[in-house]
Order: C-alpha cells, then structure tokens, then sequence
C-alpha cells in the first residue's frame, strides 16, 4: 500500500473516530443537563409560569417534549439534530442556530487570534531563552512566567477593566461591538484588545516555558556540539536545525493546548461579558436552556477533538516515527 492510500485510511478512521466521540459526548451532555437542579419551564415561561394551572403546566412539558423519559427525549433531539434540526431555544424562544450563529465567529476570532499570537510568542521566547541559558535575562523570563501563571484570568481581567476601562477609558469594559457598530472593524477590535491581553497573558508563559525545555534538550544533543566545533552560531543552529527537529514537539504542544485555550476563552468571555459561544454556554447553563446547551458543547467539543485529530495527522507526516508509536491522541 502506497504512502497516499495510507494517509487516506488514517483520516478516514479518525473521522469515524471523532464521530463516534461527538456521539458519546452527546449522550453525556444531554444525560447530565437534564439530571441538573431546575425547571427549564421557568426559563421559557418566567414569572407567568406562576399564574399558570397545573393542566396548562402540564400541557407545556407535553408541548416541549419534557415529559417524556430522558431516552426518549434523546432519540428524538437525535433524529432532528442529524436533519440540521436542534430544537428551539428556551431562553431566546428561536431556533438555537438563530442564536449561536453570529457567535461563532466572535468566539474563533478572538481564540484563534490569542491561540496563533500565543505560540508565535512562546516560540521566540523560548528560542530567545535558550540563546541566553542560565544568562540574567532568560533567569528573570522564568520567574515572571512562573509568577504569570499563577495568576487568575478573572482577576487580570477585572484589574485591566479598573484601570484602562474605568480609569482610563482607552478601552470598552464589555461587549464584542457597540450599538450599531457590529460592521465596523476598528470597533470589533477595540473590544477585543483587553480580552486578547488577559488570554496571551495568561497562557503564554506555560507554553513558552516547555517549548523552552524542548529547545534546552535539543542544543545538548550529539549534532549540535558537532555544528558548534564547526564554527556554526547557536543562532543559526537553533533556527535552521533544532526548530524543525523540535517541530513535532511544538504542533502536539499547541493541539494539547486547545481544551486549555478554550477554557480560557470561556472565562475570558464571562469577565468581559463577550458576546461568544463560552458567554453563552454559561448562560445556557444558568438558564436550563438544554438545546443551546448542547450545541454550544458540541460545538466547543468539536473544537477541541478536530484540533487533536489534525495534530496527530500533521505530526506523523512531519515524523514518520509518529505513525508506529504506542501512544497517540487519535
């Protein structure tokens, strides 16, 4: 079998696989929404559910399918979630689509950017680092990403919006756009600029700090003590030869990192109440609001096990080695 015929089969088996992962996850979801504390009822009827008697109560579940078993109510969420059909929306009383779609784009926006600035940063700094080992500047570049980590998100966050948003007023303290600005990409970007901070903030450090520890094991190998005693800087061999031997380090290091990111992004959303997918899962949660509930986890789960899917598959043809070892993400 040819080299293309296997790539194809790789895929193939792991697109299975990730289907049968969004399955799971699905069941999971739906399982514990339903098992949580709350009448979803309240959520779609408010203060009226109240003055309502217990045949009009009772006529409200039939009609929204709460009355039914929990198996049931899964087939049938099932049946119309494979015809593009995810059910309405209790809070927002729409189709969940209607609601999540303009969303997604805030959300990948502002996570793929603080995602790609993240670890173009993490691998200067840790090239940077290495070029300085031991030196005064990479000893204070760890006891800051150190301390850095250790910070909480939401802290950073709420002192960011005191000072540049309060204080200063350079900033907007929340939103993703104002009033009538949704078009205007100025405006999308100085909302997002606070929000970038604290999520490149917060996770910078972590990575640039292994991908660090990757370059200081690589500079110590046999090719790069021969390089040096043939006159090459540690410059050119960092950039020239280790990088791309720490590559595959780096790509697996980046797919680990998605759930990370993401998680990140959901807090990051909440401080700044960002109008994204993570926003609104906490929402959704808050609310009892089950069908948006469950896309906005599919979604993010989609994410999260593509991203792995992709970094496994990139791996491998960057480093054949990959293909045959025992421990793989997919």
């Amino acid at each position: 079998m040819n080299k293309e015929n296997k790539l194809v089969i790789r895929i193939l088996k792991r697109i299975l696989l990730l289907a049968v992962v969004m399955f799971l996850l699905s069941v999971v979801v739906f399982w514990l929404a339903r098992l949580a504390p709350g009448d979803p009822l309240q959520s779609f009827y408010g203060d009226s559910l109240e003055m309502m008697t217990s045949e009009e109560v009772a006529a409200a579940r039939t009609r929204l399918g709460l009355d039914q078993g929990i198996g049931v109510q899964y087939v049938r969420w099932f049946a119309n979630a494979v015809h593009g059909d995810f059910g309405l929306s209790l809070k927002y009383r729409q189709p969940v689509m209607n609601v999540i779609k303009p969303l997604i784009g805030n959300t990948l926006v502002l996570g793929g950017i603080a995602y790609i600035v993240i670890f173009i940063l993490a691998v200067l700094i840790a090239i940077f680092c290495t070029l300085h080992e031991d030196q005064w500047i990479d000893r204070l570049i760890c006891k800051i990403g150190t301390a850095a980590y250790y910070v909480p998100a939401f802290w950073l966050g709420v002192v960011l919006i005191l000072i540049f948003s309060v204080n200063l007023g350079w900033f907007p303290s929340s939103g993703a756009y104002d009033v009538g600005m949704a078009d205007s990409i100025g405006n999308r970007m100085k909302h997002m600029i606070l929000p970038l901070v604290v999520m490149i903030f917060s996770h910078l450090w972590y990575y640039a700090y292994m991908i660090r520890n990757k370059f200081l094991d690589e500079v110590r190998k046999d090719y790069v003590l021969l390089a040096r005693s043939k006159g090459l800087s540690k410059r050119k061999i960092l950039w020239k030869h280790c990088l791309r031997n720490v590559m595959p380090t780096i790509v697996s290091i980046m797919a680990v990192s998605v759930p990370h990111v993401t998680g990140g992004t959901v807090t990051v959303e909440a401080v700044f109440n960002y109008a994204g997918i993570g926003n609104l899962a906490v929402e959704s949660a808050k609310y009892h609001d089950y069908n948006l509930l469950m896309i906005d986890v599919l979604i993010t789960g989609f994410i999260v096990f593509f991203s792995s899917f992709v970094a496994q598959t990139v791996n491998e043809e960057i480093d054949p080695r990959m293909k045959d070892s025992e421990v793989r993400v997919w």
